[in-house]
């Protein structure tokens, strides 16, 4: 009777440490900054980028010098026109400033929006190349190395360049 009561405490001590082995999930980790940072079709958005904004600053350098143009002009004239003509020289040069913060806001916004329409569906590549090669491999995780402090296992970075062709 003892060794029968040995044996099934032996048994379910067993049970549960195979379950408990059998628990632990695979995990793997890739960096998805440096695929990235590194996907040709990135490299070309982000030229694509610097192009647009070197438009947007050269547009918004003729406006500031259209701006300090007329700020001198009207700084050496303002004694000899009248106050009606002063007046309304104030009122335009409000106007142009007002004209350049909203350019240059504006500008901050397309690219942000252009950015996100460039950078969104390489994100989904990237998701979906990890997802492929996570689960190809056996893994039931696949982290970004960004947020971890430790990453000690497994690397599938390579992997997914591969899948992605690069």
């Amino acid at each position: 009777m003892k060794r029968l009561k040995s044996l099934l405490i032996a048994t379910v001590l067993f049970l549960g440490t195979c379950h408990t082995i059998n628990a632990q999930a695979k995990t793997a980790h890739v960096d998805v900054n440096e695929l990235i940072s590194k996907m040709p079709a990135m490299l070309d958005a982000q030229k694509q980028l610097e192009k647009l904004s070197a438009t947007y600053d050269t547009e918004y350098k003729t406006m500031a010098d259209e701006y300090q143009n007329k700020i001198k002009k009207y700084d050496q004239e303002a004694s000899t026109v009248t106050d009606a003509v002063n007046q309304t020289r104030q009122t335009e040069v409000q106007d142009l400033v007002k004209r350049i913060q909203d350019y240059r806001d504006n500008a901050q916004k397309e690219l942000q929006k252009k950015e996100s329409d460039m950078v969104k569906p390489l994100m989904d590549k990237i998701k979906a190349s990890i997802a492929k090669v996570g689960k190809a491999k056996g893994y039931q995780y696949v982290l970004n190395v960004a947020d971890l402090l430790l990453a000690d296992g497994p690397d599938l970075t390579a992997d997914v360049k591969k899948d992605l062709g690069f």
